[in-house]
């Protein structure tokens, strides 16, 4: 044993020291620190024919987008606010709502997306919620849009601070900033002070407060009511899951379109499938505060010392061991993306695979070398963010005024 754990340790040593850092093996890191972006485009076995990327988007125009091609397909849009919620007496389901301008809107199924209060799916239905608060102890966030000053990044900037952490999302005409942080920990006003300190350009607006409370529904699903959007839970935006939460509601639901009998059974998966969703999702969030190496600040200490779901503390046990990690029932972050957080925020692995002794050190070294050299000469074809925006998406004159 003494004798294989030596062995063990001198070619863990040799191999860390042969190898730069791990995000030298990455195209989109190494773009990203070079301002480069592109689409995939066909170029063989090359990685420029599978980047993968996000949008940065404006979202009240992509809203306004989204309005206009429903409307131009024949939805009727009927705007106001909900007054009253009647229920039937007979099994509880929604049978109208009525708005305060005196309109009554009949229906067979409701869509509860009249955000975190949750109208219907609350109000009338008293479904519950789970309060994640233990585990994502930030419940407060403050916005505020302000210029670019220079041209934009390829990517968001997630900024740590004493009580949370501050977000930047470069636009073509104006960039987005919030601060997210933990009420119990921070008052509004520092947290407003940080944020307003930290801008990349004058402030375009007034800064905005907006609470919340991580968690979800107990049922996303109950009776004729669906909630989707914000009425079904929400999780802060470190990752920017809401609208996949979104797209991914709408995909169940049309798997699992009900007709008028609404079998339970149908409605028991989807609320299976969604709550596996949002736990996945909560589980990736808690890690970025968990492995943390911060103690300068009560917030900090808490996050580091708390308790985290068994499912998360799997995933942290055995990438510590082998460097292993296994997406389980296509949950939505990869192995790549918890390899990003895990290594990113400094968690190393004592061991590693053991085929990796099939290779020698020589050859490792080689592939090594050959991976990072492709990345390099990818990253060098790739045009600037600035160059792609302008040769294909430019905003419109209409935008920029």
């Amino acid at each position: 044993m003494a004798s294989g754990s030596s062995i063990f340790s001198i070619r863990q040593t040799v191999f860390f020291n042969k190898a730069p850092d791990l995000q030298e093996y990455s195209l989109a890191c190494m773009a990203a620190k070079k301002g480069k972006f592109m689409r995939p485009v066909n170029a063989g076995n090359s990685p420029l024919s599978n980047i993968v990327y996000a949008f940065h988007f404006d979202a009240g125009l992509y809203a306004k987008y989204l309005r206009e091609y429903a409307e131009d397909r024949g939805v009727r849009r009927t705007e106001g606010m909900v007054d009253s919620v009647a229920s039937s007496k007979e099994n509880g389901f929604i049978e109208a709502v009525t708005l305060k301008s005196g309109a009554k809107i009949d229906g067979d199924l409701f869509i509860d997306c009249s955000g975190t209060r949750g109208l219907l799916i609350q109000g009338a239905l008293k479904t519950g919620y789970t309060d994640w608060t233990h585990w994502l102890p930030c419940n407060r966030a403050v916005a505020v849009p302000s210029e670019t000053g220079r041209a934009p990044e390829p990517y968001t900037k997630s900024i740590a601070h004493s009580a949370g952490w501050q977000w930047r999302i470069p636009l073509q005409h104006r960039t987005g900033n919030g601060h997210v942080f933990a009420a119990d920990y921070m008052s509004e006003d520092e947290a407003t002070s940080i944020l307003m300190n930290n801008l990349p350009g004058k402030p375009l607006a007034e800064p905005r407060v907006i609470p919340f409370t991580t968690g979800k529904r107990n049922k996303f699903w109950h009776k004729n009511c669906v909630a989707i959007g914000l009425s079904s839970g929400f999780m802060e935006p470190l990752e920017s899951t809401s609208i996949h939460l979104i797209q991914a509601a709408i995909a169940k639901l049309l798997a699992l379109f009900p007709d008028r009998d609404f079998h339970q059974s149908t409605i028991d998966k989807y609320n299976e499938q969604t709550h596996w969703d949002y736990d996945r999702i909560r589980d990736f969030l808690i890690l970025h505060y968990k492995a943390t190496e911060r103690e300068d600040s009560e917030f900090w200490r808490y996050c580091k010392q708390m308790e985290i779901p068994s499912f998360l503390q799997d995933k942290i046990d055995i990438y510590k061991a082998s460097g292993r990690i296994f997406r389980e029932n296509d949950e939505l972050f990869n192995d790549v993306s918890w390899l990003a957080v895990l290594n990113g925020q400094g968690i190393r692995p004592s061991g590693y695979h053991p085929l990796v002794d099939i290779h020698s050190e020589e050859e490792i070294d080689r592939r090594l070398q050959n991976v990072k050299s492709v990345i390099d000469r990818s990253v060098e074809t790739m045009p600037s963010q600035s160059d792609f925006i302008a040769q294909n998406c430019a905003m419109a004159p209409e935008v920029q005024s």
